[in-house]
């Protein structure tokens, strides 16, 4: 009888194999098939149960991971881990150009992150320490800004995803009725920000 490590190994081979995998299946007997179906469903239905933030979770987790095998100097790889979280160095080439949350007009900066315009996960190393590709926001702000549920016209309009929940956005400090404009960017955030509304605000998504 075979073991079950063996059946589960039988089970992946099915999912990718086809023909040959059946044949293999059919010499073990049908509990094997039992099971190895079992476990091709269960796989398929994790995957169909992934949310978009936690495949980007992963995906700036293999980035870190990539940095840190860089040949680069260990003070790089540190600033540019650290500017994932909004902090250290490319928090402080924010700070030339901001000076508070351009939502909640929180101004203390231990309350502050350093939030990436184009996303960290989508810069290159460059544009990740970039001082122009951030603003200053609440946690809960960057949070919304980072999922694509707001955004930012060039000329400091503020955006809502039709997808948001207004009245949790609400209680975030976001005015979603009223017509709010959070004042001018430099050419450059600029720049960034285009890419944001294209790429990453859920308004995008819809229309498309």
């Amino acid at each position: 009888m075979p073991s079950p490590g063996s059946s589960t190994r039988f089970a992946r081979s099915a999912d990718s194999l086809g023909s040959s995998a059946e044949t293999l299946l059919g010499l073990i007997g049908p509990e094997a098939r039992v099971l190895a179906n079992d476990l091709i469903g269960r796989d398929r239905a994790s995957e169909q149960s992934r949310s978009p933030a936690q495949g980007q979770t992963e995906w700036e987790e293999y980035l870190i991971d990539a940095i840190r095998l860089k040949a680069i100097a260990e003070t790089e790889k540190s600033a540019l881990i650290l500017a994932r979280r909004g902090q250290g160095l490319f928090k402080q080439r924010v700070r030339l150009l901001e000076r508070r949350c351009r939502i909640t007009g929180v101004d203390r900066i231990e309350h502050l992150r350093a939030s990436h315009c184009k996303p960290w996960r989508s810069s290159d190393d460059g544009e990740r320490l970039d001082g122009e590709n951030g603003l200053l926001l609440t946690p809960t702000i960057d949070h919304l800004f980072d999922r694509g549920f707001i955004s930012f016209e060039a000329d400091g309009k503020l955006l809502v995803s039709p997808v948001a929940h207004g009245p949790s956005l609400e209680r975030m400090g976001v005015a979603v009725q009223e017509r709010t404009n959070v004042g001018a960017f430099s050419q450059r955030q600029r720049r960034y920000l285009e890419f944001d509304r294209e790429r990453v605000f859920l308004e995008a998504r819809v229309g498309r």
